[in-house]
C-alpha cells in the first residue's frame, strides 16, 4: 500500500508518499480500507520529532480515519466486512489501509458522509472524555474553550450547547469569532486584544470547566478564571510545558487541574471512551445537533500542503485528507 512517511524530523517538505508493507489485523482488530484521515496538531508535532507514537503503534501519522472494513481479525464480533466505519487510532491514518482495535471503531453516523466522518473520532473522544466523563460538565454551567475555531474547539462548542452549558471561546480574529458564535458560542473573546479572564468574569462570573490547548502560558490565568469547584482540563502544550501554579488559589477555589492525553491510553481505556461516545454523543451527531466542521479536503498524497496550511493558521474546523 501507499502511505505518508517522514524522511526525517522537520518541516512539511519531509513528508513522502511512499510504498510500505500492508498492515495485518491481529486478534481483536479489523483492517480498514481508508477513505479519509484528518490532520491534527499532534501530527505536526510528530512530524517534527516531538511526539513519537506509543510503543507498538504504527509509525505512520494519523490519529483518526474513516473507511470500509476489509478484513476481520480473530475474535472480532459485531462488525462485518463492508461496514462503513470511522476509527480512533494511535497512528496509521495517513495510509491506504490501517489495522484498528475493534473497540475503537464507530459506525458512520446518520447522514454524515464517509469522508467527513474522518474528522469526528479524535475530537469526539477528546471532548467527551475530558469535558463530560472527567470534568462532568452539567446543564447551566459555563464552559470556556481555548482555540474555539480549531477542530476540537468547533466540536466542543456544539457539545457544550447540546448539554445546556453557556459556552465561551477564545480565538484570534473577528471572523473566526463570528463563526464560533454561529455554531452556538455565547461569549466570544479575541485573545489578541482582550483579557479572557476579565471578559469571562464580567459576562459569566467565570468558568466551571475550561478546555485548554495552551498549557503553561495560560495556566495561571486559567486558574484565575475558574469559579469555585471549577475544573481545568489541559489537552495541549501550544503555550509551553512548564508553568507556575498558585496552590493557595487552587485550594481556595476547591478547583482541580487535570491533564489528560488520549493517544497513549491503553486499548481497553480507549474502548470505554469510544463506547461512551457511541452511546451518548452519536445520537446527537445522527440528529445533526453536533456536526463535523470541515475547512477543506485535500488528497492524502498532499499531506505536506495540509500541514503547511495548519501551521500557518486560519483553519476553521478540520482539514481532511481523502483517498479519492
Amino acid at each position: 500500500m501507499h502511505a505518508i512517511t517522514i524522511s526525517e524530523p522537520g518541516g512539511p517538505e519531509n513528508l513522502r508518499w511512499s510504498e510500505v508493507p500492508d498492515p495485518e489485523p491481529g486478534p481483536g482488530e479489523v483492517l480498514v480500507e481508508v477513505a479519509a484521515s484528518a490532520v491534527n496538531r499532534a501530527d505536526l508535532m510528530q512530524r517534527r520529532g516531538l511526539y513519537p507514537p506509543p510503543e507498538g503503534a504504527s509509525e505512520i501519522m494519523g490519529l483518526e480515519c474513516s473507511g470500509v472494513i476489509a478484513e476481520l481479525g480473530e475474535g472480532v464480533e459485531g462488525w462485518a466486512v463492508g461496514d462503513e466505519v470511522c476509527a480512533l487510532l494511535a497512528g496509521g491514518g495517513y495510509a491506504e489501509k490501517v489495522a484498528v482495535p475493534a473497540g475503537q471503531l464507530l459506525p458512520v453516523p446518520g447522514e454524515v458522509k464517509l469522508v467527513a466522518a474522518a474528522g469526528l473520532p479524535e475530537v469526539a473522544c477528546t471532548v467527551w472524555s475530558n469535558v463530560v466523563m472527567h470534568a462532568g460538565l452539567a446543564e447551566g454551567e459555563v464552559l470556556l474553550i481555548h482555540g474555539g475555531a480549531g477542530g476540537i474547539g468547533t466540536h466542543a462548542i456544539q457539545v457544550g450547547k447540546a448539554l445546556g452549558a453557556t459556552v465561551a471561546v477564545t480565538a484570534g480574529s473577528a471572523d473566526r469569532l463570528d463563526r464560533c458564535r454561529q455554531l452556538g458560542a455565547d461569549v466570544v473573546i479575541n485573545y489578541r486584544d482582550q483579557d479572557f479572564v476579565e471578559v469571562l468574569k464580567a459576562e459569566t462570573g467565570g468558568a466551571d470547566v475550561i478546555l485548554d490547548n495552551m498549557g503553561a502560558k495560560y495556566l495561571g490565568k486559567n486558574v484565575d478564571a475558574l469559579k469555585p469547584d471549577g475544573r481545568l482540563m489541559v489537552i495541549g502544550m501550544q503555550g509551553g510545558v512548564k508553568g507556575e501554579l498558585n496552590i493557595g488559589q487552587l485550594l481556595g477555589k476547591r478547583a482541580s487541574v487535570t491533564a489528560l492525553g488520549l493517544r497513549g491510553r491503553p486499548v481497553e481505556n480507549k474502548a470505554r471512551i469510544v463506547s461512551a461516545v457511541r452511546e451518548h454523543l452519536w445520537p446527537l451527531v445522527e440528529r445533526g445537533t453536533v456536526a463535523p466542521i470541515v475547512d477543506q479536503v485535500l488528497p492524502l498524497a498532499e499531506a505536506a500542503t495540509a500541514h503547511r496550511t495548519l501551521d500557518e493558521g486560519g483553519v476553521f474546523g478540520k482539514i481532511l485528507l481523502s483517498r479519492s
